[in-house]
């Protein structure tokens, strides 16, 4: 029974005045069981003719029969489907992948069929074992010698069954003893019922075989049997393709994912070559939005310093009226009605003076601030040693004082007893009763020594004036800043009869600094990612070098009976773990950065963001998706021959 049949294989390689026909009008039938050689000098065709019967490359026309499938028009998967099933291949080099042992590439053409893990690992050792290699599966290529490599592509061909073993000049890279072993193989095999197909320019070689065919000028000019085919009566039966059930992709992206591992293992330097435009990129956005991150939160720290949810009222119409000293309008009465208000928390008028202060013999310049019992909780202003004064303070104006760190540093260089002490402010008497913590507002500058007094103690024993400078209003933490504002603008203005005031809202600088930073924050790391496009152009660079450095590896894997879609997984997944690694390490880097970065900068400290590591991440995995395609692509599509004999 034919297992193989040809009819009228052309072979054309270039077009038009440039046409070479390598095989014309070729017609063979070989019988399963079979062991036939084809002779003929270098540039008969022989080589061409075996690519087209191992399903490498195609015929320019004629019909060719594989266990009766019609070759002619399969889809280059479809043929890769004939291969695995029905072929195994024995090459002139040996054509072995160096980065996998002796057991590792037997097992190869498993892979690619769906066979499960235990059962081609316990048949690869079986193999080899029988080969006498048993105790050397665990041995990369380079490892062994010539005719070890040989008996390892041998084992290679028989992984799947190996109905049809196509050997091309299986002795040649071999001295003669080695050879001789591999032709006593081949002879051994064909006897277990094995059909041989053997490429051979040396008439000993085709001398084991039962039936010699010689091809000249893409002309077979003889077809000789020697010896009957002992195994002719032998049936063959179409084997069933389970590779599209979901086990078999599973078990596919499986084995693709540690070949891919391998593969980057393999090639270290290349690999963090490739990762590195990745690393910089991931570690610039995740820095860049943590450095943003980092000094948003300070600066909204040091508005909080001065108030969350608060509203300053000051007297005239803006920072920039030279006037606004001449407007003596704001009292504590007004205070007082601003702090019945169903939206107010609380209110607390503010009186400043500024003068000199004096503790023994040393004299200094300070800033005396008149205000309520509440203006430290609406400052969120904490005592360090002592306390603050209440309302019984403010209703007898005691003549009390809270000094901040300032004032104590420079009244007190040496310490003690400061608390109970007593200081003479403008020539007044003050009695201190409170320190409190250094606060975190940088608005303004960090020396200015500044007291605290109940307003009644500061009017009537400091100023004498009966007018405040300032009424701070905290907002309740249900109602809208905005709107809080609108009603006290409103309400000030009927009762004053003019707007000869104007407003300070903390939520609208907040605002303003948030949307100010954000944006800041943005434009940097749309410029840090950038550098991720960049780094992703450097990966598709490298794939594609990569898939040009590979091409016979890729060719091997078709050949043994890899799919495009099992090659594109394979490099499409190497590329995505390639980003994915560097992005992690990118991450580690921008850590790291951050570390570096607080040793010297102690104002503050980068802030990571979850959020920004999840979406670096990603953004890594995308770009090995997409920049990693194209070379996945390319990689599998090449045709088996052309990567063969790059």
């Amino acid at each position: 029974m034919n297992i193989i049949e040809l009819r009228g294989i052309n072979k054309v390689y270039g077009t038009g005045d440039n046409q070479v026909r390598v095989l014309k009008d070729v017609n063979l039938d070989i019988e399963a069981g079979d062991f036939v050689a084809i002779i003929g000098q270098s540039g008969s065709g022989k080589s061409t003719l075996m690519n087209i019967l191992g399903c490498l490359d195609t015929a320019s026309s004629g019909n060719y029969k594989i266990a009766g499938e019609n070759v002619a028009g399969m889809t280059p998967d479809q043929l890769a489907t004939l291969r695995s099933q029905y072929l195994g291949f024995i090459f002139q080099r040996y054509n072995l992948l160096s980065t996998l042992n002796a057991e590792e590439n037997v097992e190869l053409p498993a892979i690619y069929s769906g066979l499960k893990h235990q059962e081609r690992q316990t048949r690869a050792e079986a193999l080899l074992s029988n080969l006498d290699l048993g105790n050397r599966i665990d041995h990369l290529p380079s490892e062994l010698s010539g005719g070890q490599q040989q008996r390892v592509s041998i084992a290679r061909a028989l992984m799947n069954g190996g109905d049809i073993i196509l050997a091309d000049e299986p002795t040649g890279a071999l001295d003669s003893k080695s050879g001789e072993n591999v032709m006593a193989i081949l002879k051994t095999l064909n006897d277990q019922g094995h059909t041989i197909i053997l490429v051979t320019h040396d008439k000993n070689v085709a001398n084991y075989a039962n039936r010699i065919i010689e091809i000249k000028d893409g002309v077979i000019i003889s077809d000789e049997r020697k010896k009957p085919n002992k195994n002719s009566a032998q049936d063959y039966h179409p084997k069933d393709d389970n590779r599209n059930s979901f086990a078999y992709l599973k078990d596919q992206f499986t084995e693709a994912f540690k070949m891919s591992i391998q593969a980057i293992k393999a090639h270290k330097m290349r690999s963090v070559l490739t990762m590195l435009g990745i690393i910089i990129g991931i570690a610039s956005v995740v820095s860049v939005v943590a450095l943003g991150k980092g000094s948003q939160e300070k600066i909204l720290a040091d508005i909080n310093s001065m108030g969350t949810n608060t509203i300053v009222i000051m007297p005239g119409h803006g920072f920039g009226d030279r006037n606004s000293s001449k407007y003596k309008t704001l009292t504590v009465h007004d205070s007082d009605l601003l702090a019945r208000q169903s939206y107010v928390d609380s209110a607390t008028p503010a009186v400043s003076s500024s003068g000199t202060l004096t503790w023994q013999n040393i004299s200094v310049t300070a800033q005396l601030q008149g205000v309520g019992e509440q203006y430290f909780d609406v400052k969120g202003l904490k005592s360090e040693e002592g306390r603050f004064f209440n309302r019984e303070d403010v209703k007898k104006g005691s003549a009390v004082v809270v000094i901040d760190q300032n004032t104590k540093n420079k009244l007190f260089p040496n310490g003690g007893d400061i608390v109970g002490s007593t200081i003479i402010f403008n020539r007044q008497p003050l009695k201190i009763i409170g320190i409190s913590e250094k606060q975190n507002a940088n608005f303004g500058p960090s020396d200015t020594l500044t007291m605290w007094s109940p307003y009644t103690a500061v009017m009537n024993r400091i100023t004498g004036d009966r007018n405040i400078s300032s009424i701070t209003v905290k907002v309740k933490d249900d109602v809208s800043m905005t709107a809080a504002e609108k009603n006290i603008i409103r309400f000030l203005t009927v009762k004053h009869g003019k707007e000869d005031f104007f407003t300070v809202n903390t939520d609208s600088i907040r605002q303003t600094i948030e949307s100010t930073t954000g944006t800041m924050r943005l434009l940097i790391s749309c410029i840090a990612l950038i550098s991720l496009v960049v780094g992703g152009i450097g990966v598709m660079n490298i794939m594609l070098v990569s898939v040009t450095e590979r091409t016979r590896e890729i060719g091997i894997r078709m050949a043994v009976g890899a799919r495009r879609s099992s090659v594109l997984q394979q490099f499409l997944i190497e590329a995505v773990l390639i980003c994915i690694i560097g992005g992690f390490i990118g991450v580690l880097f921008a850590f790291g950065i951050g570390l570096f970065f607080s040793l010297f900068v102690k104002t503050f400290t980068l802030s990571y963001s979850a959020a920004s590591i999840f979406l670096a991440l990603a953004c890594s995995t995308l770009i090995g998706v997409i920049f990693g395609y194209i070379p996945a692509r390319n990689a599998s599509r090449l045709n088996p021959v052309d990567a063969l004999c790059d």
